[in-house]
């Protein structure tokens, strides 16, 4: 596996931490989150994708899809969604709560610490741990972007339950960090819990990717692969490369046709698509983090004409660059 490839595309889709509140249940308790999308403008002002995960500080608890089977979690352990799917945190399985959005209108509006009561379940969400609760949580969220391209989302499950006493400790000493810095309100903790949420992320897509079974597809499978992943680094490393099927499979050691073959199976796009595709990713990162002419950009990601490049920005995300740049700067939080 590729884990430089890996960095290139966290850094790309500008993977970042965001609030965190705890979660305290009484006996029988359940509390139900709705679709990311419907939270994210509340959580994350300005940001397109927003990765939902609980980690479970005290007792033991359940997650769950509605309507889908859950895992049960253990002190340490984290549970997260992914794709931003609704889902539900419970004392016992297939109970559900009531998704009331003012839950996480209280988190934007009200400093730590908060306390507001959540409809209908005997749970309580805190910006400290009750110290009478049979369970307590960590909750917190990693926003990305997902335009024009970010192949890591799709190749994660649509739920991922990363268990403390799978390999290490190092999931169980970030529940009880967690907990601490954002108990203890220090100058700093904000910025400290965002980062602290980002390196587990990035930590669950390493141990996912580790225990994929062999003959699995997918990205992360792909840069698992000698011949594919060799190719993604290269196409990563030097976007700007004029590369063609034929000189990729002469870089990995493959013909044209095997390397396309292994890639369209593995990844699910052909090698020149996703060449486009990440072209126009680089691309993006370069009109929101730097102030570059979008002539040199075009230039930078391979493309000899600036009218060639505002064409195929265009059809990838619906706006030509400079305007996306403009209304991305005037949405940022």
């Amino acid at each position: 596996m590729s884990l430089d490839t890996l960095s290139d595309v966290l850094r790309s889709v500008r993977l970042r931490g965001a609030v965190f509140f705890h979660v305290s249940g009484h006996s029988n308790w359940a509390a139900e989150a709705p679709p990311a999308r419907e939270i994210a403008p509340l959580i994350m002002p300005g940001i397109e994708h927003v990765v939902e995960y609980h980690a479970l500080v005290r007792g033991t608890c359940w997650a769950a899809m509605p309507g889908e089977a859950g895992v049960q979690l253990f002190p340490g352990d984290v549970v997260m969604f992914p794709h931003g799917d609704a889902h539900v945190v419970s004392s016992a399985p297939g109970l559900r709560g009531s998704s009331d959005m003012s839950w996480f209108g209280g988190v934007q509006a009200a400093p730590l610490p908060l306390r507001v009561a959540y409809d209908g379940s005997d749970v309580a969400l805190h910006g400290e741990p009750a110290p009478d609760a049979e369970s307590t949580i960590v909750c917190g969220f990693i926003g990305c972007d997902m335009q024009p391209f970010n192949p890591l989302i799709a190749s994660l499950p649509r739920m991922l339950h990363l268990r403390a006493s799978d390999r290490d400790a190092w999931i169980a000493r970030f529940s009880e960090q967690a907990a601490a810095e954002s108990h203890a309100r220090r100058p700093g903790g904000e910025a400290m819990l965002a980062r602290m949420s980002e390196m587990m992320f990035v930590d669950a897509v390493r141990r996912y990717a580790d225990a994929l079974p062999d003959h699995s597809a997918g990205w992360l499978a792909g840069l698992r692969d000698r011949f594919v992943g060799k190719a993604l680094s290269l196409m990563h490393e030097q976007p700007a490369e004029d590369w063609s099927i034929d000189e990729l499979g002469r870089q990995v050691g493959l013909s044209r046709s095997a390397l396309h073959e292994r890639f369209m199976q593995l990844v699910g796009v052909p090698p020149m698509q996703y060449l486009a595709q990440w072209r126009m990713q680089a691309a993006a990162r370069m009109l929101l983090e730097s102030r570059a002419t979008v002539a040199a950009i075009a230039l930078d990601v391979g493309y000899e004409s600036e009218a060639a490049f505002a064409r195929a920005f265009k059809r990838s995300v619906g706006k030509p660059p400079a305007a996306w740049r403009r209304e991305r700067e005037l949405a940022a939080p």
